[in-house]
């Protein structure tokens, strides 16, 4: 009798096991539960737009992309568990390849708008950042209301373009210059050919340091920017992206990262 109720035991076990495990649908391959959103990334190849001319968050040196970006997205990468594979794009052309799926995400220190929320999804903000007015040592030029009969260049599509185009409306600005990355703007006001360049107060901090004492910040436009990381709309990897940002932010490695490419550690991290 002992051995028949056994046998019947083993029997009903292997039935309710058999029945769990034929629902392919609702469980996943061979009854597997689906993973939660944002996993399953472990090896996953992810490929990166950056505009990689805009020194210190991204720029090139010895043939690899460094910066405080760069930085930031391999640190993102190793604790979500995927491969960066990042791609040097031109700063206006980073929203139209996340659109088109030619991208997964994208970190190129862009601005977070209500007009770019219309196109794409952003991150958590992981940077502040406000505008500045970059002229060469010496110029006349000392604020934005000296620049009417100015020729004034910006970065094409930046937040820094917007602001300019902005108080040229205004009649403030004489003239606008666009060019397709800062690189081209900073060596433009270097020779002369435009007056002052209206960017990202950092990076134009940056560019002081290196010219030597050629240029100079006269004024900065506090605007409350933050930067955040782009991704095409819905996609699954905002969720792991975002906790990996927090862990970052909450165990110090923000702090490191931003003090070894800004020199000191951040007032306030976003």
């Amino acid at each position: 009798m002992g051995r028949f109720r056994a046998l019947l035991l083993v029997a009903v076990c292997a039935f309710a096991l058999a029945a769990c495990g034929g629902g392919g649908d609702a469980g996943g391959e061979n009854g597997a539960e689906q993973p939660e959103d944002g996993a399953g990334l472990e090896g996953r190849t992810v490929t990166i737009a950056s505009d990689i001319a805009y020194r210190p968050f991204e720029f090139m040196e010895g043939g690899e992309p460094v910066g405080f970006d760069i930085d930031l997205i391999n640190e993102i990468a190793e604790r979500a568990g995927f491969e960066p594979d990042i791609q040097n794009v031109t700063f206006d052309g980073i929203i139209p390849g996340l659109q088109s799926g030619t991208y997964d995400m994208a970190i190129s220190a862009m601005t977070i708008t209500e007009e770019r929320e219309q196109q794409v999804d952003f991150s958590d903000p992981y940077f502040n950042a406000d505008q500045s007015l970059l002229v060469r040592a010496g110029s006349d030029i000392e604020s934005v209301d000296d620049l009417a009969d100015a020729n004034v260049g910006v970065q094409l599509g930046t937040t820094g373009a917007m602001l300019a185009t902005e108080f040229q409306s205004e009649g403030r600005i004489g003239e606008l210059t666009t060019f397709d990355t800062i690189e081209d703007a900073f060596l433009a006001l270097e020779n002369g050919q435009v007056d002052a360049v209206i960017n990202d107060f950092p990076v134009s901090a940056d560019r002081v340091e290196t010219s030597g004492a050629d240029l100079e910040i006269v004024e900065t436009f506090p605007t409350g920017e933050q930067y955040g990381i782009a991704f095409p709309p819905d996609s699954e990897l905002r969720e792991p992206v975002n906790q990996a940002l927090a862990e970052i932010k909450e165990d110090g490695t923000y702090a490191e990262i931003y003090e070894k490419w800004f020199g000191q550690e951040p007032e306030e991290i976003p």
